[in-house]
C-alpha cells in the first residue's frame, strides 16, 4: 500500500468516526472478537496468552487490533510492568464494565432464547423449501 493509499483510507477513518462515532463504537463492543473479549475480561484481569487461549480461534493479529481498539475507546486498560520478560495485563475500565455487562446480557438473552430463535429458522427454512 502506497501512503497515498494509507492517507486516503486514514481521512475515510476519521470521516466515518466524525459522522457517526457511536455507531463505530458499537461496532467495535459487539465485533465478533470484542464481545468475547469484554465477556472473559468481566470475570477477571488476563495476560494476553491467556486472554488468547481462553477466547481460542482467535488470531494474534486479530486480538492485539480488538485489544488496541477497545483500549482506544476507552474499555480496556493495558498494563505493562517493566520486567523482564515482559509481563502485559488486561482489564476492563469502569466504562467497559458497563459496557460488558450489557453485552453479557444480550449473551444471557440469547441463550435463553436459543429454541425460539431455532424453531424460527427451520419454520422459516420449510416455508422457503415448500415443505
Amino acid at each position: 500500500m502506497t501512503v497515498s493509499n494509507e492517507r486516503t483510507l486514514t481521512e475515510a477513518a476519521a470521516t466515518g468516526e466524525a459522522m457517526c462515532p457511536h455507531r463505530l463504537v458499537l461496532e467495535h463492543v459487539t465485533s465478533r472478537w470484542g464481545v468475547l473479549v469484554l465477556m472473559h475480561l468481566l470475570d477477571r484481569p488476563h495476560r494476553f496468552s491467556e486472554l488468547r487461549r481462553a477466547i481460542g480461534r482467535v488470531s494474534e493479529k486479530m486480538l492485539t487490533q480488538t485489544l488496541q481498539t477497545l483500549e482506544r475507546d476507552g474499555l480496556v486498560h493495558r498494563d505493562a510492568k517493566p520486567v523482564i520478560p515482559p509481563r502485559v495485563d488486561y482489564s476492563l475500565t469502569d466504562l467497559g464494565r458497563e459496557a460488558a455487562e450489557q453485552v453479557r446480557g444480550l449473551a444471557e438473552w440469547t441463550a435463553r432464547r436459543m429454541g425460539a430463535v431455532q424453531g424460527a429458522r427451520e419454520a422459516y427454512d420449510a416455508a422457503r423449501n415448500g415443505a
